[in-house]
């Protein structure tokens, strides 16, 4: 089975009550998938299925660029940390008039491809696979980091190296243990519903927030 084909047979398209605009295809109970992948990874070498999720800080991120497109109009921008496009795709609906879509898993840039096809902007949008840590981000007008904070040496690694890009930096998270605590301004903040398999509670809030200079 192909990529995409594996993608649209274990998810299904809706969209979220934050961001109605964007449908995604989307995992509708965790269980099934997460063993469908596992049985797929022993054929293909794929890893847990994290794109298959609409992460609250990636839906509070997108809302935000959504509400506020001339934060990223006819700029060229990166979304790192992509899983299945919604930052991305939000960029590209704001008027972006570029957005790199980086994610280190190969499935997850797949299923970022095929949401950007249903949501019309795929002609603006390139998903790519690699590590944004170390990634040049020099091409770039705007980096965008949607919920990625989840370990600490790669939090901190990503952190240091985002704090040397000449770029300026949103991020959307909802306060997870590794997100950086100093150099960051918080511009927005949204209330989001969720799945309990993914998150502790139902509904949570979700920031966005724009790196600043120590």
């Amino acid at each position: 089975m192909e990529l995409d084909e594996f993608i649209r047979a274990n998810t299904k398209i809706t969209a979220t009550a934050l961001v109605p605009e964007i449908r995604l295809h989307l995992a509708t109970e965790l269980t099934p998938l997460w063993h469908a992948t596992e049985s797929y990874l022993n054929q293909v070498n794929i890893g847990a299925p994290f794109w298959a999720f609409a992460w609250v800080g990636g839906q509070a991120l997108a809302r935000y660029l959504l509400d506020n497109p001339d934060v990223v109009r006819g700029l060229h921008v990166v979304d790192i940390g992509s899983g299945g496009g919604i930052v991305a795709i939000a960029a590209a609906m704001a008027g972006a008039d570029h957005v790199t879509a980086l994610d280190i898993d190969p499935v997850a840039a797949m299923a970022c491809a095929v949401n950007a096809t249903l949501n019309r902007v795929e002609d603006r949008i390139t998903a790519a696979e690699g590590d944004a840590i170390g990634y040049d981000f020099a091409p770039y007008d705007l980096i965008l980091v949607g919920d990625v904070c989840y370990t600490r040496g790669e939090s901190e690694d990503l952190t240091h190296h985002l704090r040397r890009a000449a770029a300026p930096v949103l991020f959307g998270d909802p306060g997870r243990q590794f997100m950086p605590r100093k150099g960051i301004h918080q511009v927005a903040t949204y209330t989001v519903e969720t799945s309990q398999e993914i998150e502790a509670k139902p509904i949570t809030e979700a920031s966005v927030w724009r790196m600043v200079g120590l």
